[in-house]
């Protein structure tokens, strides 16, 4: 089974026909520039050694040459084997807040482009655990179940922003009760929920959510992102442009706080831990590095192709030829002369 490891380089080939186009725009003008200097005739004779043939050879090579660096870089690979492997990690539920509040600029860029920068840097850094992401405001739902396909998650999650969830409020007991159901339970892996919320108006009993998770195994980190003293939140237009901040009904402007009460009290309950989240630090990755104590255990079997890089039989071509390219004159050949003349081709 043959494959391109990066496909996407081969569009670099499109260059070759364009240099095909200067280089015969190049030779015309050079042609015309000769014969304003003199007729054709005396051409043979300003140049004697000039070879068209040889020039048009040396433009030939480092073409293909081009072209076998271009399929060099695109990386081609042999499969040479498959095999099943053994998936094994622990079981990870993000729980984001995607509510208006989310959008204050108390933690650059924002509270909630701050989460989701960290998110992707955890996904980068997993190997074999599963993730899954649980979106909520004033209701939750499952962005995406578990799965260890990072490069699916990541686009699901790059999808997100304040309109994902039309309900305004925060329901943190709701995406707590979500996530602690949507785990796998015939699967015996240690299971982890992480909040990310400013963990203001919440809905429900957030200490009945946090204990029922608790209770079933599953350990809570919650991450505060936000400042206790308030800021205002934000609003822009559809061109992403700030038009004010947001108001309540009596025209006052809405200030909007960190609640971290609430969040250590979840993660002490479900044996976790809490963060204040700070534009210099990823919480993310301290609780990863925290979860990576936890014990790995196997949920699955899945078959992968082994790949063999054969990228170097093309860079060793391309290196031959500029070689030969290199040491290639643009002077006629004297036995291409000699035979010339035995012809009478002058």
């Amino acid at each position: 089974m043959l494959r391109l490891a990066h496909p996407e380089y081969l569009y670099a080939l499109y260059l070759v026909p364009l240099l095909a186009v200067l280089y015969w725009y190049l030779a015309r003008k050079r042609k015309r520039m000769l014969a304003k200097f003199a007729e054709e005739k005396l051409h043979p004779v300003l140049l004697p050694a000039y070879s068209k043939m040889k020039s048009l050879i040396k433009f030939s090579l480092i073409s293909l040459a081009i072209v076998f660096l271009i399929i060099a870089a695109a990386d081609p690979q042999i499969g040479t084997k498959v095999e099943n492997v053994k998936e094994s990690g622990i079981d990870v539920y993000i729980m984001l807040d995607v509510s208006l509040s989310m959008q204050a600029q108390d933690i650059k860029p924002s509270r909630l482009e701050k989460a989701k920068f960290e998110i992707a840097n955890l996904m980068q850094k997993l190997h074999g655990d599963r993730i899954g992401l649980i979106i909520f405001a004033g209701q939750a739902y499952v962005q995406f179940p578990l799965t260890s396909d990072y490069s699916a998650a990541k686009l699901f999650l790059d999808a997100v922003d304040e309109n994902s969830v039309p309900q305004p409020g925060t329901a943190i007991a709701a995406a707590i009760n979500l996530a602690t159901k949507s785990f796998d339970y015939s699967s015996k892996t240690e299971k982890v929920e992480i909040l990310i919320t400013d963990g203001e108006d919440h809905q429900g009993d957030v200490t009945e959510a946090a204990t029922d998770a608790a209770k079933k195994g599953i350990m809570i980190y919650t991450i505060g992102l936000g400042s206790p003293d308030g800021v205002p939140i934000p609003i822009f237009n559809q061109q992403g442009q700030q038009t004010g901040f947001k108001t309540d009904e009596n025209g006052n402007t809405v200030i909007t706080k960190l609640h971290e009460g609430t969040l250590k009290k979840i993660a002490e309950i479900a044996h976790g831990k809490y963060f204040r989240g700070a534009n210099y630090q990823d919480e993310l990755d301290l609780i990863y590095k925290d979860l990576s104590s936890l014990r790995k255990t196997q949920f699955g079997e899945k078959r992968v192709t082994d790949y063999e890089d054969r990228f170097y039989y093309f860079l060793a071509i391309a290196i031959i030829l500029l070689v030969a390219e290199y040491f290639m004159s643009e002077k006629k050949s004297p036995w291409v002369t000699k035979l010339n003349k035995r012809f009478g081709i002058e």
